[in-house]
């Protein structure tokens, strides 16, 4: 009578390392959709406030003075139970290029969302906003032939 004992272990054996394995690549699947909806939420942001800077600067751009145009921008508190960040990233002539967002404390894990060509970032009022409750706006200034734009806290 051995063989069936032994085959019992063997099945049982193999049941075990089967119930581990389908556990980590579970586990692996999970962390893969978390990650990739985080990266579409921010994503998400990230295109909002550059879709934002950008109609700022077609109406900025549609009027004959130099008004400055400002928007409240409504941000969520987090994104997949994590803080984050988002700045206008911009060249060496100031000419802005991107809205970028990335998770606080994952560098590696940011989004960029493209802005019209020909905005400059007024390095002197444009922050990088990290998620609370503060309040944010875009806003966007025409001054002589350069339209200006940037990301501040209110106040």
């Amino acid at each position: 009578m051995p063989a069936p004992t032994i085959s019992h272990v063997i099945l049982t054996g193999a049941l075990l390392i089967l119930v581990f394995t389908v556990q980590v690549f579970y586990f692996y699947v999970v962390d893969n959709i978390w990650a990739e909806m985080v990266r579409r939420e921010l994503k998400e942001i990230a295109d909002y406030v550059a879709d934002t800077i950008a109609n700022l600067y077609f109406i900025v751009n549609a009027t004959n003075t130099n008004p400055t145009s400002e928007k409240t921008l409504k941000l969520p508190l987090e994104i997949g139970g994590s803080g984050y960040s988002l700045q206008i990233t911009f060249d060496q002539n100031n000419f802005a290029q991107t809205v970028k967002g990335e998770l606080q404390g994952k560098s590696w894990f940011n989004v960029n969302s493209w802005l019209p060509p020909g905005l400059k970032v007024n390095t002197g009022k444009t922050e990088t906003i990290e998620s609370s409750a503060r309040t944010v706006v875009a806003a966007c200034q025409r001054a002589s032939s350069n339209i200006y734009v940037w990301i501040a806290y209110k106040g």
